[in-house]
Formats: C-alpha cells, sequence, structure tokens
C-alpha cells in the first residue's frame, strides 16, 4: 500500500510512460543495449559539455526501494500502461536498488564541435538490457539543457573576450562581465539551478543563487558566485517620482563602502536621469564615492541605449583614453545594461562601442531569459540514440537513417572519441586505444566512479580552441582584426 506519494525522486517514475512497455520489445536474447548522446548540429559549431554529474550525484548514487517500485506501480497503472514489477525487484534483489548501468562521458567542461558524442551508456547485467533506454528521458535533460545554456554563455564570453581584447586595457574582468538575470524567467527552480551553474563556468556574476547552490552541491564549488546590491523598479519608484534623486542618492549612501551599487535608472527619464541626476545633481556624491555606482539603463533598444548611455555620463564625468585609443569612464561610475541582452544583441552593443570608440569596460551587462530559457532541445538537436546490441553473445551495430532526413542519422557501433589535432572526432570504439579514448566511465553499478570539481569545468572552458568555433558570432568589425584565442 503506497502511504506517500513522489517528491519527484523516484527514478522509477522520472521517464516517459511508454518506457515502461519498451522491456518486451527487445528481440529475445537481448544482453546488452547501448546508446549515445549528441547535438546532432545547430546553429554554432562547438559546444561547452556540462550537467552530467549533476544528474549522476543526484538520482544514481542512491538505491531504488519497495516503497519506490510499489508507487511507481499504482502510478503507472493509472497511466494504463504495462509495468516490470518483476525487472525491478531484480534491480532491488540483484543489486541492493543501484542501477546495473555503466556511463561513459567527455570530461565536463570540455568545449569541442557538435555531432561528437558526449555520452555512452550500457546496462553492465544482461537480465536489464531494458535498462539503458529507460532512463533516456532523465539523462538526455541532464545534458542538453545545461550543455546548451553552457554553450550559450561561453560564447557570449567569447564575445566579450574579442571585445576587449580590442579595446580595453583589462582584460582580467572578463569574469565579471555577463551576470545571470535569468531565475525569474525559467520554468523551474530545478532549471534554475542547473542553467545557472552552467553560467557560472564561464562567469562568476549571478543572481541566480538555485546555480550558485548546484555548483557547490555537485560540483564542490567554494564561492562559485557573486553579485551585489543592485535596486529594482520598485525600491526607486516607491520614492516617487519627484524624489526620483533623492532614491538614487539613498542607494549610494546606504552602499557606501560596498565595492558596486547598480541603480535602476529607467523609471521614468533616462535622459533626465543621466544628464540632471547623475550629472549635476548627484556627481559630487558619485565622486567621492569608494566603489563603483552602475546606472542601469534598460528600457529601449539596447543597441542604441548602452553608447548613448556612455556618451552621456562622459559629457559630465570626462573619460581617460586608454592604450588602445578607446574612451573609458572614470572607476567611480560604469553602465549595467541587464535588458535585452542575447548573443547577437550582445555583438551588436560592442559593434556599435567599437564604433564610437569607447572601450568595453564601460559596460557590465545582465542576461535573463535570453541565457536560461529562450532555448530547448532543437537548439543544438540533442538526441540520444541507440548504437549497438548484443544478442546470443553476438553485437550487432544498431542505427537511424530516415530517407531524406540526414539530421536524424545516427551513429552506429560502441564509440569512442579522440583528439585529431587541435580538434576532435567520433570513432568506432576498438579502433582507437583505451587510453586515447577520451569517453571514460564516470558512473557504475551504484559508483560515481570519476568526480569533476568545479575548477576542473573552469580550467577546461578557458583553453585555447580554434578560432573557428566562435568566429561567426563575433562583431563584423572583429573580422580585420587578429582573433584572440579563446581561453587566452
Amino acid at each position: 500500500m503506497v502511504t506517500k506519494f513522489s517528491d519527484f525522486g523516484n527514478i522509477i517514475l522520472n521517464t516517459d510512460s511508454y518506457k515502461h512497455s519498451h522491456h518486451v520489445l527487445y528481440p529475445p536474447n537481448t544482453e546488452y543495449v547501448s546508446s549515445y548522446i549528441e547535438s546532432r548540429g545547430g546553429p554554432y559549431p562547438a559546444h561547452l559539455f556540462v550537467g552530467l554529474q549533476a544528474f549522476v550525484k543526484e538520482y544514481l548514487l542512491k538505491p531504488i526501494t519497495l516503497e519506490d517500485i510499489d508507487e511507481a506501480e499504482v502510478v503507472t497503472r493509472q497511466h494504463k500502461i504495462p509495468f516490470n514489477r518483476d525487472g525491478w525487484l531484480g534491480v532491488l534483489n540483484d543489486h541492493d536498488g543501484y542501477l546495473p548501468l555503466e556511463i561513459e562521458a567527455i570530461p565536463e567542461g570540455t568545449v569541442l564541435p557538435v555531432r561528437n558524442a558526449l555520452v555512452q551508456i550500457i546496462n553492465t547485467d544482461p537480465k536489464y538490457y531494458w535498462l539503458t533506454s529507460f532512463v533516456e528521458t532523465p539523462l538526455l535533460r541532464s545534458v542538453w539543457y545545461p550543455t546548451s545554456v553552457g554553450t550559450l554563455s561561453w560564447l557570449g564570453k567569447q564575445i566579450i573576450r574579442t571585445a576587449l581584447q580590442r579595446t580595453s586595457d583589462h582584460p582580467e574582468i572578463i569574469r565579471d562581465l555577463l551576470h545571470d538575470y535569468g531565475a525569474r524567467g525559467v520554468s523551474s527552480q530545478q532549471s534554475a539551478a542547473l542553467g545557472g551553474l552552467a553560467h557560472l563556468v564561464n562567469f562568476e556574476q549571478t543572481d541566480t543563487i538555485s546555480g550558485s547552490l548546484a555548483a557547490q552541491r555537485y560540483y564542490n564549488a567554494i564561492a562559485p558566485g557573486a553579485s551585489g546590491p543592485n535596486s529594482e523598479h520598485s525600491t526607486m519608484t516607491a520614492w516617487g517620482p519627484e524624489n526620483e534623486s533623492a532614491a538614487y542618492a539613498n542607494a549610494i549612501n546606504k552602499y557606501r563602502g560596498w565595492p558596486v551599487v547598480v541603480i535602476v535608472s529607467d523609471s521614468y527619464d533616462l535622459e533626465n536621469a543621466v544628464h540632471n541626476i547623475f550629472g549635476r545633481e548627484l556627481k559630487e556624491l558619485v565622486d567621492n564615492h569608494t566603489g563603483t555606482v552602475f546606472v542601469r539603463p534598460d528600457s529601449g533598444d539596447p543597441v542604441s541605449i548602452v553608447s548613448d548611455t556612455i556618451e552621456g555620463l562622459i559629457k559630465h564625468y570626462g573619460h581617460i583614453e586608454n592604450s588602445k585609443g578607446y574612451k573609458v569612464l572614470p572607476d567611480q561610475i560604469r553602465v549595467c545594461q541587464g535588458d535585452g541582452i542575447t548573443l547577437d544583441s550582445l555583438r551588436d552593443i560592442y559593434a556599435e562601442l567599437d564604433r564610437r570608440k569607447l572601450a568595453a569596460d564601460n559596460v557590465y551587462f545582465g542576461m535573463g531569459g535570453g541565457l536560461l530559457q529562450q532555448i530547448n532541445r532543437d537548439t543544438l538537436h540533442f538526441a540520444q540514440k541507440a548504437n549497438a546490441v548484443r544478442i546470443d553473445g553476438e553485437w550487432v551495430d544498431i542505427w537511424k537513417s530516415p530517407s531524406g532526413v540526414d539530421l536524424k542519422a545516427s551513429k552506429r557501433g560502441r564509440l569512442a572519441v579522440r583528439r585529431v589535432g587541435d580538434g576532435y572526432e567520433t570513432v568506432p570504439k576498438d579502433s582507437v586505444p583505451p587510453e586515447e579514448n577520451l569517453l571514460q566511465p564516470v558512473y557504475r553499478n551504484g559508483k560515481l566512479l570519476r568526480r569533476w570539481d568545479f575548477l576542473d569545468l573552469i580550467e577546461r572552458s578557458e583553453r585555447s580552441v580554434p578560432e573557428h568555433y566562435y568566429s561567426s558570432i563575433l562583431p563584423s568589425s572583429s573580422s580585420d582584426a587578429p582573433l584572440p584565442a579563446a581561453g587566452a
């Protein structure tokens, strides 16, 4: 008798309903089923792999229980689908409830071209051949979502890196320049956690606390994210339009001594805020502030509003010219744009800054829905597909190849991934020595075989990669300049 219902931790129910009907659909005497996960393509030539360890730690290092089996049987009956009770009891009795699976994966944090295997999974006990594909739903989800977010964040970092290289004297600030504002714009706290931790591989700035918690919980991160005092419209408009200047002054005074304070400045008239309030009424207060005051324009076309705001502040605060001939605001004031940021708008903003000879370090960015939510599984065309089975002791390569749909053609046979020059390629597993295979076991039969620390992910993500991994998303104004090596 089931006395409580799922807290969503029951792996038997963390799947599609129809998966429960598959245990009898494989050929007689099937012993092993192998599957792999890859991005089959998309708008970007490369991706940053992250997220698998979070899934393994959350779901595969704890055994299923009899209560889990009983609950799953009730739920599947309600769904009017068959339930493999004998199979799950076998997992409980033969393997103490731990799933008899082996998962191989590329080291997390690696940036490599799409259309390479990232993960490969196989059952370790021939009685449970049906398990490999049973866990497809949560396993694939644990890879495609954080990897897609991590890839967008990494590509944004290459846009920023190139702009700093071209226009700034301070490339060391790169991990501070893109802030995660996405927590409220995602579909769940779990999405915020997984997407948020993926972003933190590339940048330190975040308001998504769940992402920091996930990085700590699953990757042993120490202080992975940081933020700072940042106003919102409620804290500004509560003072009324007649006290807008007093609202800004209050924020600056309350956070005197803090490194930064960000002030939303578009509640009413941004031009008035820039030229009259910050430019005149509060200029002495800002000049004497011990940290940096960030003016946050937000509303309007981000491509023009960022440059307009910087130039407006330069009129009142002056500027220096850096070694590359670009204008930089004094240290006590900067701009923060937190609305409308996507890879496209980020690229175009930097192109406009470049055109006006404004240095990239004048502005910091916040990215919300464009970072954590405006993606889906088809953004990078992720899929998990079976690539080999063993029947009666004989291995057989299997694949799909729909007529006229090249994108959906899958790889055949057990796979390996190896380095070739400065790139990667996916090849038959038996064609390379085991020590050259980058698909290394990370999980087997309830045990975590390899643990990646968050610093490992950061270090890999910052390694140099070929220019063509990211050159297509750079501002056109950078096309004539030498490209900096990603990670350099």
